[in-house]
């Protein structure tokens, strides 16, 4: 969800690899809307600038204004609505990632910041040196997730290992574990999730393929 960008910021992307954990300072209720004040950790405040776009957990934001190692930003009605950035508190860890730059290590796939829905973890379990996630998409999001493919939870650029209706596998390895919020996972947690962009576009190339098809059939000679 985009919370502060004018409509020419619009196109910029993530590639879901995460730069840093920050953590929520403040949270200030503004009539609906809230300011974040989060500390960007690794990240830190230098590598940033007012008006730049991070995406907080998979959420495309923009800063507001800049503090000693961090930023502030503005989180509207609409991306609370939709995103779990509802349910931050202060003290909470996020993941955080800048925006694509020309000589950004295209690393894991294209994100755009826009969070399709809510997930909720349903099961997790070690496996070997890693762990495996159970995720529950919504139902209207399953049909954009496939075995092998990529989907973005949290702001994680993940493959998915295992669908099943509505559940997906994903497995971490203790990298990924260390260095995003996915060590603190719990079930029953809720998780911003952004599919694949490519199959959306896929679906509506193909819904307007068909389309053409059944209006060359309607027409009479």
């Amino acid at each position: 969800m985009n919370a502060g960008h004018t409509q020419s910021r619009a196109n910029l992307m993530f590639t879901g690899i995460i730069q840093a954990i920050g953590t929520v300072l403040t949270i200030e209720s503004m009539g609906g809307d809230i300011r974040l004040r989060i500390d960007a950790g690794m990240l830190g405040a230098k590598a940033l600038q007012p008006g730049d776009s991070v995406a907080v957990s998979g959420v495309c934001l923009t800063v507001t204004e800049l503090i000693e190692n961090g930023f502030w930003t503005d989180v509207s009605g609409e991306t609370l609505s939709r995103t779990t950035l509802s349910k931050l508190s202060e003290g909470g860890l996020v993941n955080l990632e800048p925006a694509l730059t020309p000589s950004t290590p295209l690393g894991g796939h294209m994100v755009s910041g826009h969070v399709d829905g809510i997930g909720i973890v349903r099961e997790r379990g070690q496996e070997g040196r890693s762990v495996r996630f159970c995720i529950d998409a919504p139902s209207r999001l399953a049909r954009y997730v496939a075995e092998k493919g990529s989907i973005c939870v949290d702001g994680i650029s993940l493959t998915v290992n295992k669908v099943e209706t509505t559940l997906f596998d994903v497995n971490i390895v203790p990298h990924t574990l260390n260095v995003t919020t996915m060590h603190a996972f719990a079930v029953g947690q809720e998780v911003n999730l952004e599919v694949d962009i490519v199959a959306r576009y896929l679906e509506r190339l193909l819904a307007a393929e068909h389309s053409a098809i059944s209006d060359r059939a309607g027409v009479a000679f």
